[in-house]
């Protein structure tokens, strides 16, 4: 059974109340305090402090001090007064129980509300971080943003410093090229004119010979026009071969050059479907024909699925590098997606294959002008 403690002292002001709890030979570490309002226990075994107060207290500001075999209680009043004493007067068992009982659960409720507000704390705490972090994000990304502005814009203007160097240079060779056709021309006139002096000199001099010559070619004429008369032709068969057509129209019915190009064609496309392609494992055979991809891809292209569409032109391009509507359609795809170099590469591939002057002009309108080429 525990000792209670009696021998303790108090003092108050009319606002605070000091009490002082002697626990002499025992470990102060091991003390145990519960206060509330009207309730302050001291467990220290085997000694036990326990007072009801006369009056309510503020047990948040409230402090206590150990040490020194001493306990020290600083119990601030919530009503500035003078305490007749530190404790009620009259108090049974049961009145005493009921306190206790009170009393912790005031302190479980304190307790409850003080752990609800320390969550709402973190929470706030973790909200304003997440802020914070979003905010710290959202500059980077705005940075990173402007740092791709500004690579485009520099970008941008090396493309046309490119074009103006380009021009400069066509501009140049275009004059070169006039001038060399305008010193040939004089050139030519040059050679034009002595021409037609020695013809004029030749001239005089055979009018001369021909009056002289003339009774004698006469004479002669008759025994020469005799002697060139050729003798009748045997008779015989004549044996004609005709080379064998892979069309069976006429000659005269068909386009020999666009029949030749579809032949070409389809043999490129032939040796390709032949080599070790990995993508043509898994097609069927209608799926390898350079059309037929070249279809697949233009569908894909208008649903603006550019990557794919460029998947299938790649395709069809290993099956038949000489169709330049693929390279156009793939330059198409390269313009949407902003790869500008590889649309004006795809563009002039186009061009070389038709084998056209490529003069330097913008991506879009070099497509715009391959379109109305193909009628497209």
């Amino acid at each position: 059974m525990p000792l209670q403690v009696s021998d303790y002292s108090w003092q108050q002001t009319r606002t605070a109340v000091f009490i002082s709890v002697p626990l002499r030979g025992v470990s102060v570490r091991d003390t145990d305090v519960f206060c509330t309002e009207n309730y302050l226990k001291v467990n220290c075994p085997p000694f036990l402090f326990e007072v009801f107060l006369y009056a309510p207290i503020d047990d948040e500001s409230s402090k206590a001090k150990i040490g020194n075999d001493t306990i020290v209680f600083t119990l601030h009043k919530k009503e500035a007064a003078m305490w007749e004493t530190l404790s009620l007067s009259g108090v049974d068992k049961e009145m005493m129980q009921r306190i206790r009982e009170k009393s912790i659960l005031q302190a479980q409720e304190s307790a409850k509300e003080a752990m609800e507000a320390k969550a709402g704390a973190r929470r706030e705490d973790q909200k304003y971080t997440l802020n914070v972090m979003m905010k710290i994000e959202e500059e980077e990304r705005k940075r990173i943003e402007d740092m791709k502005e500004n690579e485009r814009i520099k970008a941008t203007k090396e493309l046309e410093t490119w074009k103006e160097h380009q021009r400069k240079a066509e501009e140049h060779k275009i004059i070169q090229r006039e001038e060399k056709l305008y010193q040939q021309e004089k050139q030519i006139e040059e050679e034009r004119k002595k021409l037609k002096h020695k013809g004029l000199t030749r001239n005089s001099v055979s009018r001369n010979l021909a009056t002289k010559g003339r009774n004698s070619e006469i004479i002669f004429f008759e025994k020469l026009k005799e002697d060139s008369i050729p003798a009748p032709r045997s008779v015989g068969n004549i044996k004609i071969n005709f080379t064998p057509r892979v069309f069976p129209t006429a000659l005269r019915e068909s386009q020999v050059a666009e029949e030749e190009e579809w032949l070409h064609k389809q043999a490129e496309a032939r040796r390709a479907m032949n080599t070790d392609i990995p993508e043509l494992c898994d097609l069927k055979e209608e799926e390898k024909n350079p059309e037929w991809l070249k279809d697949k891809g233009n569908k894909l292209f208008a649903t603006e699925n550019y990557l794919a569409a460029i998947n299938a032109y790649n395709l069809a391009i290993r099956l038949n590098n000489k169709i330049p509507l693929l390279y156009l359609n793939r330059a198409a795809c390269h313009l949407k997606l902003k790869n500008l170099h590889k649309a004006i590469e795809d563009s002039s591939k186009a061009y070389r294959i038709m084998k056209l002057p490529l003069r330097l002009i913008h991506p879009t309108k070099l497509y715009k002008m391959m379109l109305r080429r193909f009628g497209i």
